[in-house]
């Protein structure tokens, strides 16, 4: 599409809406010119326009290869009609609940050019017209008003810098009350609509006249900070530092701050804490020194705080309480186990068997290949024997699909094990009706974030066993806090440490190269320069690629050509998973899905969207939580179908069939390749992962280890050997500050 002429007025009457996008509020509709015939096609966002209204646009006229001459919107206002004509047609658009077309017609007919005034002012009069009782009369005013003020508050909410998406969102969180609510406090819509940000509430605080030192913008620019580093994993802060970080942002005075702290703290907006905020023997955070004296005060949003103190309560309360479980001779039972499995196990796993039968609540950690899988086996199988209540659970669904198959038991998502009540935003089992069982194993406990860990650990009954199961080694949690590193330091808690790789016997390259990365070991694994030379028996190939371009090509022949003819057992859509360091880039999950799809699913026809283009056989990842659809961030699934007509799109997801709609889009994304952190918890029979000197920015430790260890069968690493030795180089990943473990010391 074109541009044939330059920005342009167009004011007429809306005749007809062909498309409305409910996301965007994207509009395709029929404008009828003020001076000509017939009707133009109009495209652009037109948000809480009806039929019948008077649109006084300005934007471009463009050529459609198909449609012809369109004009482009860049900006309107909109204007209530005013002819006999305007005002049938914006009332029998369905715009006001008890007013079809019948009914337009007759108050139309009854009142004509007056029929606004009167049923703003007189409403009553609505009577006169035949079928209009009271009762629906009533029913009339009362829709008329509310969709009389939205309309208000669109063009109060325009004129100050607010964008078309942004409107919506404010407009269908506080309806009538948007306005007022944005005029005196600006600020709030930052803390309870998600995609408004502190920015965005600033400019729009700064248009209405507030001052750049006013409280209320200190306040928010200091929940903001807070609320910024939390998404960068801190759930604390030191108050300095907080100060120093909010003053560059804000531009203003670190004395100010400091009074603005104080007043936040007393309405419990903040909540401060002395000591330290991490273990001793780390530095607290990179690029900073360790903390003095002065500097051992740190900040917490309330519900990190929160947070962190029902983990504290939990840990002291399981350690203290009786064990509930049928009397169980430990090392009888682990020879019983031994027996069953048909070989001596090491110490350390007889050691973490003893710990998960007599302690309580345990930890289980250790790399790949190191026997964390043989012992959960043998601990359900003994559990089992005892008739014990035993609930399995991990964050992710393959997570939990795994742990399934690998011990024998039932496991599920921790969102389902604690039946996430999407109408109530909150967990069903709680606390107060904690789980009906007797012992919990939560393997990928590296993923738990403190508030998801508060959840889990509150709904576990007094005398039930908790196991945790993970690999410190790998990336920490998405979420805020860094749970399973900060029980571990306490040392409260029994620890066992497995360290014999086992998996040796089978000369699984996977596991030897992700240990020597965690030793620190940065040469790469043996490279060969062009795809066909990989050696298809090895579970490991590194092939090496020149650019960028060079690394998209070569994941295409690995998916197309190489993987399809020497094992035709794997699916190269399902099977086979990319797994790249960044979104953006040549080789960045975008381009790498847009290729892929081209080269995997490219003859079908698709629907279009504002997320991509979607085909029956794409693969697709969830992006966020779903309650009504029972569906989680980072879920993996497949289109089965699409229907171009009604704009839906049917998937397959674990299993259960869900059919998404336009606004539903958004929240789906091809996953031929996700990044690296989406695949935490979850593991794929083959592994694709480009490396590339260009992802610098992301190259860390273990985030390459992660990426590795997510295969399951075979590994290919395609990119730079130079990257991989700046990757495992790169230990020094930025470290968490937290205060769980100050909190569970302290009990």
């Amino acid at each position: 599409m074109a541009s044939s002429s330059p920005a342009v007025s167009l004011t007429g009457v809306l005749e007809r809406i062909i498309f409305f996008n409910e996301e965007n509020h994207y509009t395709i509709a029929e404008l009828k010119p003020e001076n000509g015939d017939g009707t133009v096609t109009i495209t652009g966002p037109l948000p809480g326009v009806q039929c019948g209204e008077t649109l006084r646009l300005t934007g471009e006229w463009t050529k459609h290869a198909q449609h012809g001459a369109q004009f482009k919107i860049a900006t309107h206002k909109s204007e209530l009609p005013s002819s006999v004509y305007g005002i049938r047609k914006y009332l029998g658009s369905g715009l006001v609940p008890g007013i079809g077309k019948v009914y337009a017609n007759k108050i139309v007919d009854q009142f004509g050019t007056d029929t606004f005034r009167v049923l703003s002012e007189e409403s009553g009069k609505l009577r006169r017209v035949g079928g209009i009782g009271k009762v629906r009369a009533t029913a009339i005013k009362t829709a008329w008003e509310e969709q009389k003020t939205l309309r208000e508050v669109h063009i109060f909410l325009q004129t100050y810098g607010v964008t078309t998406s942004q409107c919506v969102k404010l407009v269908n969180r506080y309806g009538p009350e948007a306005r007022r609510v944005i005029t005196a406090e600006p600020y709030r819509v930052a803390r309870e609509i998600d995609g408004i940000g502190f920015k965005t509430a600033d400019r729009i605080a700064i248009n209405l006249g507030y001052a750049n030192d006013a409280p209320p913008r200190l306040d928010a620019g200091l929940i903001f900070a807070l609320e910024t580093l939390q998404e960068e994993g801190h759930t604390a802060y030191p108050r300095g530092e907080l100060v120093d970080y909010s003053a560059a942002l804000l531009e203003t005075s670190s004395e100010l701050l400091q009074a603005r702290i104080d007043a936040l703290l007393k309405d419990k907006s903040m909540v401060q804490h002395t000591g330290r905020a991490n273990p001793p023997d780390e530095p607290r955070l990179v690029g900073t020194t360790r903390p003095t004296a002065s500097d051992s005060v740190f900040l917490q949003l309330p519900a990190n705080d929160r947070a962190e103190q029902k983990i504290a309560e939990v840990v002291k309360r399981l350690t203290a309480a009786p064990s509930g479980l049928p009397a169980i001779k430990v090392d009888a039972a682990i020879k019983w186990a031994q027996a069953k499995s048909g070989f001596a196990f090491h110490p350390l796993q007889s050691e973490a068997l003893a710990n998960a039968l007599s302690r309580k609540l345990s930890i289980l950690t250790g790399g790949p290949g190191v026997g964390k899988t043989t012992i959960l086996r043998a601990l359900v199988e003994i559990l089992k024997a005892k008739k014990a209540r035993v609930h399995l659970a991990a964050p992710t669904g393959r997570a939990a699909q795994r742990l399934a198959e690998t011990t024998g038991g039932y496991a599920s998502t921790i969102h389902r094990l604690l039946k996430f009540e999407g109408a109530k935003m909150g967990f069903t089992v709680n606390e107060s009706a904690p789980l009906a069982t007797d012992f919990l194993i939560v393997d990928e406990a590296s993923m738990l974030d403190s508030r998801l860990a508060a959840a889990l650990l509150a709904a576990v009954p007094v005398r039930a066993h908790l196991v945790l199961v993970g690999d410190t080694d790998q990336l920490p949690s998405v979420g805020a806090g860094n749970v399973l590193k900060d029980l571990i330091a306490t040392e409260k808690i029994p620890v066992t440490r497995l360290a014999v790789v086992y998996r040796q016997k089978d000369q699984s390259l996977i596991v030897s190269v992700a240990h020597a990365i965690n030793g620190g070991d940065n040469s790469p694994p043996p490279v060969v320069s062009e795809v066909a030379q990989a050696q298809a028996w090895s579970d490991l190939n590194f092939i090496a690629a020149s650019s960028p371009e060079d690394c998209l090509a070569k994941i295409t022949e690995l998916c197309t050509k190489f993987i399809p003819a020497h094992y035709k057992w794997f699916d190269p859509v399902n099977d086979v998973q990319v797994l790249a360091p960044m979104h953006k880039g040549v080789a960045g999950v975008g381009n790498l899905n847009a290729a892929l799809q081209a080269a995997l699913n490219g003859r079908r026809p698709g629907l279009k969207t504002l997320s991509g283009e979607f085909r029956p056989g794409d693969k697709l990842i969830q992006l966020r939580n779903n309650y009504d659809k029972d569906l989680f961030n980072g879920d993996i699934g497949q289109v089965l179908a699409i229907d171009g007509v009604k704009g839906t799109l049917t998937a397959d997801f674990d299993g259960a069939r869900h059919t998404f709609e336009r606004g539903e889009f958004g929240d789906l994304a091809l996953a031929y390749a996700i990044s690296i952190h989406k695949s935490q918890g979850s593991e794929y029979p083959v592994v694709i992962v480009p490396l590339l000197k260009a992802h610098f920015v992301m190259l860390q430790r273990n985030l390459i280890y992660t990426a590795i260890t997510r295969g399951r069968k075979k590994v290919f690493i395609v990119g730079e050997p130079a990257a991989y030795g700046m990757a495992v180089r790169n230990a020094e990943s930025k470290l968490r500050c937290t205060h769980l473990r100050e909190k569970i010391l302290a009990g």
